[in-house]
């Protein structure tokens, strides 16, 4: 993963690369490259607060890697404050703002002012697994690493479930024999489920004193 930064709008802002190269299978809800699909990297951009930008696709497109498709997102954290954790050859990392927390259920019509415009993205979490994954076990794998967040943000006393424009990715090998579970309970499930709270945890805990004060 590499960490390199640029000049938007007056503002320094970073963006972590992740290159896989051929070979790898990703699931992700990102705007560039989203669902599920060959991929050969990720990029997570930083960018402004109050991003009010109307062609987001082409912005992620000009940022990323010229080779191959790829699944870029954003996130108005400072991606050079990234949380990377590990767990049984499982590896998460998560870029952690938390200014707007969000109740997935909010009643009908709840918008809070704060979101006119829209900040980006800010939990955005990358999960790498070094096993293949039937596309249902992947899209588990989704349910259990958006569960182990929440439980996360819970557990540090934030009250939300997320924000409201949250992005993952979960990437795999092609090669191998393809596990048919992801949940939280299955052996690669809980593993990732363990990486990604312990990302998130230390995000959302060190995102506190900096920002609530």
């Amino acid at each position: 993963m590499k960490l390199s930064y640029r000049v938007e709008e007056g503002a320094r802002l970073g963006a972590l690369l992740w290159e896989f190269g051929p070979g790898w299978r990703m699931i992700s809800s990102a705007m560039l490259g989203g669902g599920i699909g060959p991929r050969e990297w990720v990029l997570n951009a930083q960018v402004v607060a109050g991003y009010a930008r109307m062609d987001p696709v082409d912005h992620l497109v000009s940022l990323g890697p010229r080779e191959g498709a790829g699944v870029g997102m954003m996130t108005a954290a400072s991606v050079d404050r990234y949380v990377r954790a590990a767990d049984g050859g499982v590896e998460a990392y998560a870029t952690v703002g938390l200014r707007v927390p969000t109740w997935a259920a909010a009643p009908e019509g709840h918008v809070d002012p704060e979101l006119a415009p829209m900040r980006v993205g800010t939990i955005n979490i990358v999960v790498v697994l070094p096993v293949a994954m039937t596309d249902a076990a992947l899209v588990n794998a989704v349910m259990t690493v958006t569960e182990a967040k929440t439980q996360a943000l819970v557990e540090t006393g934030f009250a939300g479930t997320g924000t409201a424009s949250d992005a993952v990715c979960v990437a795999v090998p092609v090669a191998g024999e393809e596990e048919v579970f992801g949940g939280p309970r299955s052996e690669w499930g809980a593993r990732a489920a363990r990486a990604v709270h312990a990302a998130v945890r230390r995000g959302a805990e060190s995102w506190r004193p900096r920002h609530l004060k």
